[in-house]
C-alpha cells in the first residue's frame, strides 16, 4: 500500500476519506501485478504526464512512465492506482529523481495481518511535493509518532531534493 492508505496501516486506524488505492511495486514486479489485475477483468493505462494511455493486454507501459491506473469496465470506475517503482526487492530508489536510495526494508513495513505498505517517511517525502491539505493533515498525524531516525532522514532528504520546505523545520529533532 502506498499514500494515505499507507500512513493509516501504519497508525493502525483510517484517518480520513481515501479517493484511491494506490500501491507501489518494484519495477521488476510489475508484471505480475499486471497479470493479475488483468485476470480480475480489469483494464489498464500507463499515465505519461498527464496523458492516459491505454494498454493492450499483457502490454508493458511505456518507457519512461512509472504510475498505471487499473479501471473497472463493469462500473466504469477507477479501482487502483500502481506505482512502479524503481529500484529492487532489497533497494528502494526515490523515483522522481534517482538521487535518494533505502534499503528496503526500511522503506516499507508490515502490519501485524502482514499487509505491506510504504514507511511513513517515503510516503511523507512523496506528499510534500504538492503540500495538499490531505497532506498536509497527513504530515500533522503523522509528525508526533515517526521515529527521530525517520524524522532525521526525512529533513535532509527534503533539504537536499526541496532546499527550503516549510516541513524540514517541523522536523528538526
Amino acid at each position: 500500500m502506498a499514500g494515505g492508505w499507507a500512513l493509516d496501516l501504519w497508525l493502525g486506524e483510517q484517518t480520513r476519506s481515501h479517493e484511491d488505492l494506490e500501491i507501489a511495486v518494484p519495477v521488476g514486479g510489475f508484471p505480475e501485478i499486471r497479470t493479475r489485475l488483468e485476470g480480475l477483468g480489469l483494464r489498464l493505462f500507463a499515465i505519461d504526464d498527464g496523458e492516459v494511455i491505454g494498454l493492450s493486454p499483457g502490454e508493458a507501459p511505456p518507457p519512461g512512465t512509472h504510475q498505471t491506473w487499473a479501471m473497472d469496465p463493469a462500473v466504469n470506475g477507477w479501482r487502483i492506482d500502481v506505482f512502479r517503482e524503481p529500484g529492487d526487492d532489497a533497494t528502494w530508489v526515490y523515483r522522481r529523481t534517482g538521487e535518494l536510495s533505502a534499503p528496503r526494508a526500511w522503506a516499507s513495513g508490515r502490519t501485524a495481518a502482514g499487509i505491506p505498505y510504504v514507511a511513513p517517511h517515503i510516503v511523507l517525502l512523496f506528499k510534500a511535493k504538492a503540500a495538499r491539505p490531505k497532506d498536509e493533515r497527513d504530515f500533522a498525524l503523522a509528525l508526533p509518532r515517526l521515529p527521530e531516525a525517520a524524522k532525521a532522514w526525512l529533513a535532509a532528504s527534503l533539504r537536499a531534493i526541496q532546499p527550503g520546505h516549510p516541513w524540514i523545520d517541523r522536523l528538526a529533532c
